[in-house]
């Protein structure tokens, strides 16, 4: 995703000159090209992350759109002073660009989890919460981000996630994503749950029995109302899929819009225990332990369907 990010961003910022790239002494190896070919239009501050949100602020005051790169955490959390009274207060034209979605930095131990990012984010007035599940995703938002007034927080996961998308659809923030369409079951997930939400399709759908709507979320912020509702009022079980605390992501969400509706439909989130991990380990291992695995999710679906 984040080859998708930069190599989009190389292409947008050579149409328009506005467009500016920051970041706190992160995406080595990721960012050298657009520094090489835009050496005015790109800053590392060092580790300094409440300045690289000021600073952005500020250039986006002078009219340009900048994107600040860095691990979710560190861009998310950090700042969120900053973020909060000089990018969504302020409503600027500021891209916050995260990296490390969930446990994908998982070696690094829980400083680098990004496990409330989602939660966190949407609570913010004026921003806009993108989490997409495959590079061609990314490649779209990166395009529209070029236009959109106000904030947008991107949850990126890291490299070699496969495309999923039909490249041939229409993309927009706020619209949900089909990857596959059926009448019996409805799993909507967001991010990098993407290869498990894939596994947990193709179990439910391999001896024919069933059909499955397959639904990425890829925005968070503003979420796809219209399409929620329909679903709710379908009546068919619906699950969620989240690399992300069960509290305040995905989950939540849809909860929210079932629980104000005047239908009762099978529901239940899959996500992380609400709680941090000691163990430290590659994002499978960890995902293994906490139980967030294709298998638990299936076995979960079939008991309830």
């Amino acid at each position: 995703m984040r080859d998708a990010f930069i190599k989009t961003l190389i292409k947008e910022a050579r149409k328009n000159k506005n467009i500016f790239l920051i970041t706190p002494d992160l995406g080595f190896s990721v960012l050298e090209e657009f520094e090489e070919e835009f050496p005015d239009r790109f800053l590392n501050v060092g580790i300094a992350e409440a300045n690289a949100v000021n600073i952005a602020a500020g250039l986006a005051l002078s009219g340009k759109i900048v994107y600040v790169y860095s691990i979710i955490p560190f861009i998310t959390m950090r700042p969120f002073e900053q973020i909060r009274l000089n990018l969504a207060y302020m409503n600027t034209n500021v891209r916050l660009v995260g990296v490390g979605a969930g446990f994908t930095y998982g070696l690094l131990g829980a400083t680098h989890h990004a496990i409330e990012d989602l939660a966190i984010m949407r609570s913010l007035p004026n921003m806009t919460v993108f989490s997409p599940s495959d590079p061609w995703e990314v490649s779209c938002a990166i395009k529209e981000s070029v236009g959109h007034n106000g904030p947008i927080y991107f949850r990126l996961a890291k490299k070699n996630e496969p495309v999923i998308s039909n490249t041939k659809s229409k993309f927009s923030f706020g619209k949900a994503n089909y990857i596959k369409y059926g009448d019996d079951v409805n799993i909507l997930f967001t991010g990098n749950a993407s290869v498990t939400a894939i596994e947990v399709y193709d179990s439910l759908t391999k001896d024919n029995t069933r059909t499955v709507n397959l639904i990425s979320i890829h925005t968070i912020k503003p979420f796809d109302s219209n399409l929620i509702n329909q679903i709710i009022q379908a009546g068919k079980p619906i699950f969620t899929i989240e690399e992300h605390s069960i509290i305040g992501g995905l989950g939540s969400i849809v909860s929210e819009y079932i629980a104000e509706s005047d239908q009762n439909p099978i529901f239940k989130r899959f996500a992380l225990p609400d709680g941090y991990t000691h163990l430290v380990g590659a994002q499978k291992y960890l995902k293994e332990k906490l139980g967030f695995t294709s298998k638990k999710i299936i076995e979960g679906i079939e008991k309830l369907i």
